[in-house]
């Protein structure tokens, strides 16, 4: 038999997401708690502000369903409250309201309200827009701990955006952009439909953050909203609009929970005042420019992980895990891998005599020495303060010991020009040392690794500026 596990719903039945329902009315939450566990929702419900506050800290909901009518509050103030708390900003938020009142619908939105449906709600368009919202709540939008945030939080309208308004008439086109231009920063345009699916540039500030499309069809001719659906598809789609913003100009609730499903970031029903489109849309870019900046810190974060900041070159855990499938490549090959370790000759001589700031300028200058002689299959990594290593899939030993010498001579020939000295009185002389070895077909490279570094303190204790290949060459 089923049992209940308080706040989990029903053991042994997966629930899609945790919705915190806050209204007055008892006979309301009861109704919107059944059409919800009807698709698997696990519910807890509120009938005051105050209490759905509390409930939010202790249960942690992933939406919450708000009516703006409470005994104790005002449901905007509920979401003024969710909104300053950096906990809780972004979760998203229905209000339902049986108000119909355009400034009561635009107060909502003001306040933080990701959506705002008028009672009795269509339950097709209520639990569209919910799996529209839970699909955006990703584990990335979770605030980023301050000690990974690598730059400064810009603003999300440090420039007008472009929205396209796509697939209208002209003339309801012109006069919507007329309607929704002294309301928003955001430049406005009208694209047709071959516009917006050849849209290509070669920087992105050309391409629109956001478009709507028209699916009303309210000009008199025929219903549009199939065309339209249809365009939405290709537009998500196109790779140049991938992250572009997507929304939809309704004519019923039933065509906008299509819209939603469809993968449609906000569906708009007709009748709308020009105000809340402008602010849906204005939050629709806001958005977009929010996630194209957490993308960015994803690379970076990435590339600092897999990098080494002052040369630019890979650092020793990447080296060593793409070592290892630079190996089973050359194996299903039947040939062998190619192993150097490079390292500066006297650098700490360098670093003592003219400064860590030189020896930093002699790391970068010998690491794109280096860099200018390998190809790019080839791999070359800062393993360590000076010491470098080269793998290298295609070539035999004596092509791997021919390239050797090249790079020797490639460090030794030229002196280092140090930065910010005057022409001739800032350069610096410095050789490298090299160990090559051979890993065996089938074998993993870290024998070669040790042959190559036992070859390497033997091209040091020989007088250093040489090469040694590995007595273990296979």
């Amino acid at each position: 038999m089923l049992g209940q596990v308080p706040g989990k719903g029903v053991v042994g039945r997966k629930m899609a997401a945790r919705i915190l329902i806050v209204d007055d009315v008892a006979t309301n939450r009861i109704v919107l708690k059944v059409r919800l566990a009807s698709v698997c929702h696990d519910t807890v419900m509120a009938g005051d502000g105050r209490s759905a506050l509390l409930l939010v800290q202790s249960c942690a909901p992933d939406l919450v369903l708000l009516d703006l009518n409470l005994p104790d509050m005002d449901g905007c103030a509920v979401l003024r409250s969710l909104r300053a708390d950096p906990a809780t900003r972004d979760l998203p938020v229905i209000v339902h309201t049986a108000s119909t009142s355009a400034s009561a619908r635009f107060a909502a939105f003001e306040a933080g309200a990701d959506d705002v449906l008028t009672k009795p709600v269509d339950d097709h368009l209520l639990l569209a827009r919910i799996r529209s919202l839970l699909r955006r709540r990703e584990p990335t939008d979770a605030a980023t701990p301050p000690e990974f945030t690598l730059q400064e939080t810009g603003t999300p309208f440090d420039w007008p955006g472009l929205i396209a308004l796509t697939g209208f008439a002209p003339r309801r086109g012109q006069s919507l952009r007329a309607d929704l231009a002294p309301l928003m920063p955001h430049q406005i345009a009208l694209w047709d439909r071959e516009m917006a699916l050849a849209a290509d540039a070669p920087t992105p500030s050309a391409l629109p953050d956001a478009l709507l499309i028209d699916a009303t069809g309210s000009d008199g001719a025929e219903d549009r909203t199939t065309p339209a659906l249809r365009l939405l598809t290709e537009l998500r789609a196109t790779p140049a609009l991938r992250h572009a913003g997507l929304a939809l100009l309704a004519a019923t609730p039933s065509a906008a929970a299509m819209a939603y499903d469809l993968g449609v970031d906000e569906a708009i029903v007709l009748g709308s005042p020009a105000p809340e489109i402008a602010h849906r849309l204005h939050g629709l870019i806001g958005r977009g420019r929010a996630a194209a900046s957490r993308r960015s810190a994803l690379r970076d974060n990435i590339r600092l992980a897999l990098t080494d900041p002052l040369t630019g070159l890979f650092n020793r855990r990447y080296a060593l895990r793409r070592m290892g499938e630079m190996a089973v490549d050359a194996a299903l090959r039947g040939a062998g891998l190619a192993v150097m370790i490079v390292d500066i000759d006297r650098f700490k001589a360098v670093n003592d005599r003219h400064g860590h700031a030189t020896g930093d300028a002699v790391l970068v200058e010998v690491s794109a020495r280096l860099r200018a002689h390998l190809g790019d299959g080839d791999l070359l990594a800062r393993i360590g303060g000076e010491e470098f290593l080269i793998a290298l899939s295609r070539r035999s030993a004596p092509e791997a010991q021919a390239l050797a010498h090249r790079l020797c001579a490639a460090i030794s020939d030229r002196p280092v020009t140090l930065p910010l000295q005057a022409p001739g009185q800032g350069e610096v002389s410095v050789s490298i040392s090299i160990g090559v070895a051979m890993a065996r077909p089938g074998t993993l490279p870290d024998e070669a690794m040790e042959s190559a570094d036992r070859a390497l303190l033997a091209a040091k204790t020989q007088g250093r500026n040489r090469v040694i290949m590995g007595t273990s060459a296979a």
